[in-house]
């Protein structure tokens, strides 16, 4: 999905946070969200689906300081109306198609991706009449860049961070954004996708390893440049859903699984799933507390980096219900471990 529907988008409301809202306060509104959202709990669910790829769009924006400041700054633009004073003989109030009219011949940026949004007046803003279609980001590369831009009414610059201008040499190409929702196994083995950007399908190679949230760039697979310059980039942002069982750790995979307490107790050998469908045996040594970390040497994720490991977190599972023999064994159990104290260390610390 390309960058130009920031217009229309209200990321903050996406999440129900405050414009003000700081880093922390995002991430928290993101895991709730995904967590009551997330298709392992709404099978079958399209709409539920739909809200989680709204919300993981808005969390991979809003948590880049970078996209976050570009996004306020496209807001702050349609909110304002975008609109422009016009100069000696025009009428007041202006919006972009008069003053582009005048310019680029009612075009700008000739063969570049063009994007809609409310020129103004009655209605203007987002939601409002849509006035003709430019292409922004051409527009801002034609004078330089934000730093210009920025000093049009207030509104703003959008950090392209381009060079070139008028007469400032040839301009690069606009840069294109996509995303794209990749299965938990296909995020960590890596895939190749089939994208559709602006009308046309792209074959992508995606890593293996990549992360919720992840952007990942293309160079020169954007727009053409308008006047002989480098092609843009292609920029795709990856959402990957949680997945039930196992998580990412840099190039290690974690997992946590429940043991009885005779097995953490006396020790034992235990099946352990794994990504690929299959299970490994691990090692459990007797006395091993519940949360501890097991490490299962190459049975990670493989990058070009090199193998991870497998992080194997120990839980000790407690039955419901104890009757008959093991009812029994466990109160001769309690009563020969009477005198030991588990939480002596723990008031010693607490005291300190």
């Amino acid at each position: 999905m390309a960058g130009q529907d920031w217009f229309e988008k209200d990321f903050y409301k996406t999440l129900g946070v405050p414009k003000t809202a700081d880093a922390a306060a995002v991430k928290k509104a993101y895991r709730k969200l995904a967590r009551t959202l997330h298709p392992d709990h709404n099978p079958g669910d399209r709409a539920a689906e739909e809200r989680f790829k709204e919300v993981s769009e808005a969390y991979s924006v809003l948590s880049d300081p970078e996209q976050r400041q570009q996004y306020d700054s496209v807001r702050a633009m349609a909110a304002g109306g975008a609109r422009f004073q016009a100069g000696p003989g025009g009428g007041a109030g202006g919006g972009f198609d008069d003053m582009f009219s005048a310019m680029f011949g009612g075009r700008a940026g000739a063969g570049g991706t063009r994007m809609r949004f409310s020129t103004g007046g009655a209605g203007g803003g987002p939601g409002g009449a849509r006035g003709e279609g430019f292409n922004l980001e051409d527009i801002l590369g034609a004078f330089g860049g934000s730093d210009t831009f920025g000093g049009f009414g207030g509104a703003g610059g959008y950090g392209r961070g381009r060079s070139g201008g008028f007469g400032g040499g040839p301009v690069p190409g606009a840069d294109v954004r996509a995303s794209v929702t990749l299965p938990f196994r296909e995020a960590v083995a890596g895939s190749t996708q089939v994208l559709t950007v602006d009308g046309q399908q792209m074959t992508v190679r995606i890593p293996a390893g990549v992360r919720n949230g992840q952007r990942i760039k293309l160079a020169g697979k954007g727009q053409p440049s308008p006047n002989g310059g480098p092609p843009g980039d292609l920029v795709i942002t990856v959402t990957v859903p949680v997945h039930p069982v196992f998580s990412l750790d840099g190039n290690n995979l974690r997992i946590t699984v429940p043991v009885t307490f005779a097995e953490a107790a006396l020790g034992s050998r235990i099946e352990v799933p794994t990504l690929d469908g299959g299970s490994i045996t691990v090692k459990v040594p007797g006395g091993t507390p519940a949360g501890r970390t097991l490490r299962v040497k190459g049975k990670g994720i493989t990058t070009a980096k090199g193998a991870g490991d497998l992080l194997v977190t120990i839980t000790v599972a407690v039955p419901a219900k104890v009757s008959g023999r093991a009812k029994e064994a466990l109160e001769e159990l309690r009563e020969a471990t009477r005198g030991d104290d588990p939480r002596a260390e723990l008031r010693r610390q607490a005291a300190q």
